[in-house]
């Protein structure tokens, strides 16, 4: 795949750091979050458990939910698909740089997290270690 492409696949944070996410994935957030009647923002952190050792965890959450110190980045694919992933200080420090896809595939399928802080993930792909 040559740059160009993909850097068309990836949309980053606003600033061009902190987490990317692919077409697909903004796609998917987009149509799960038009199910959400109070809920437009999405968290994504980490806490302690898994396979192995740290997981990763994904929430839609209400505007009132987001706290002072949270990062916020804004993600769009046109101007009626957009929406803001907040994560916290101390999840940031475990997932930034991180890749969140989305496949339709039958097996394998779903959100798809490419860590590359981790430095070994478990067979399912929902946790990690540091």
């Amino acid at each position: 795949m040559n740059e160009r492409a993909t850097e068309e696949k990836l949309k980053n944070s606003d600033d061009g750091k902190g987490i990317l996410i692919t077409n697909s994935a903004i796609q998917q957030i987009s149509n799960l979050l038009k199910n959400q009647t109070d809920k437009n923002a999405l968290r994504v952190g980490v806490r302690s458990g898994g396979c192995s050792g740290m997981s990763y965890t994904m929430d839609f959450i209400t505007k009132n939910q987001i706290n002072s110190d949270d990062k916020i980045y804004d993600y769009s694919l046109s101007d009626d698909q957009f929406f803001q992933v907040v994560c916290d200080p101390k999840s940031l420090l475990y997932i930034y740089g991180m890749q969140l896809d989305f496949s339709n595939e039958l097996i394998g399928g779903g959100f798809n997290f490419t860590n590359p802080n981790a430095s070994q993930t478990c067979g399912c792909g929902s946790s990690f270690a540091v």
